[in-house]
């Protein structure tokens, strides 16, 4: 699959979170900017961002919001749509989620990592076992793997005993995509295990003619990413206006 192809089927995934009849990503320097409260972009009531390639959406949840984003930040590339320090500078910011950094793979591009000698296990989602690693890694890395929200299989690395030392799946979203929940425990990680693991979720979705998304905020994050052949193509930012 080509890189337009890829981002056209991105862009199709976040056209439907955007939950507005008419959006659709803007031309570069011209985001499209669209009111939309039931968005998903972003949090409720908050303003979301999301740019893939070189155009970007984003949802307000009042037009009083979206005609203020749009003449803030209209002749912007679309790299400045998503950064911190832009959203700042020319809006009444009061709160902010991310920026992270969005990446999708093809499936020629899979790199299968190099075999770590420990075999991956396949457990159903919410398995028993899977509590004790996030409870382990600590509530923020949890909440930012996303792992409670898998509904494929999850393929897991053990310590030899019955505690999993990493995990990973994805999470069924619309316009058949997979997005990817990946979580090591803090001792184990620089061992190529969430590479390994993910690498399997990877595979089980591309196997099932899914499109997987990375979406990652941590540089380690993006990095296995990368090793596994994902693409950054995007970014996402959410905001909540004063």
């Amino acid at each position: 699959m080509s890189i337009d192809a890829t981002a056209g089927r991105a862009r199709a995934l976040w056209r439907e979170l955007a939950a507005a009849p008419d959006a659709a990503f803007g031309e570069p320097g011209r985001p499209g900017v669209f009111t939309s409260p039931l968005s998903s972009l972003a949090p409720p009531s908050w303003v979301g961002a999301v740019t893939i390639g070189e155009r970007a959406l984003i949802t307000a949840p009042t037009a009083q919001a979206a005609d203020a984003v749009r003449s803030a930040l209209n002749g912007l590339p679309a790299d400045r749509l998503t950064d911190p320090a832009t959203a700042t500078a020319l809006l009444p910011v009061s709160d902010m989620l991310g920026p992270a950094v969005l990446a999708y793979l093809a499936a020629e591009d899979l790199r299968p990592p190099k075999p770590t000698g420990t075999p991956a296990e396949r457990l159903p989602p919410r398995d028993a076992a899977l509590p004790a690693l996030s409870e382990e890694a600590g509530e923020a890395d949890a909440g930012e793997s996303g792992l409670e929200e898998i509904t494929s299989p999850v393929f897991v690395v053990r310590d030899g005993g019955a505690r999993v030392l990493a995990a990973a799946g994805y999470a069924h979203w619309p316009r058949g995509t997979a997005h990817l929940c990946v979580l090591t425990a803090p001792e184990a990680r620089g061992r190529g295990l969430a590479r390994q693991v993910a690498s399997e979720a990877t595979a089980h979705a591309l196997a099932a003619g899914l499109l997987p998304q990375w979406r990652a905020r941590p540089a380690a994050s993006r990095r296995v990413a990368a090793a596994l052949g994902y693409r950054e193509l995007g970014a996402q930012l959410s905001v909540r206006l004063r």
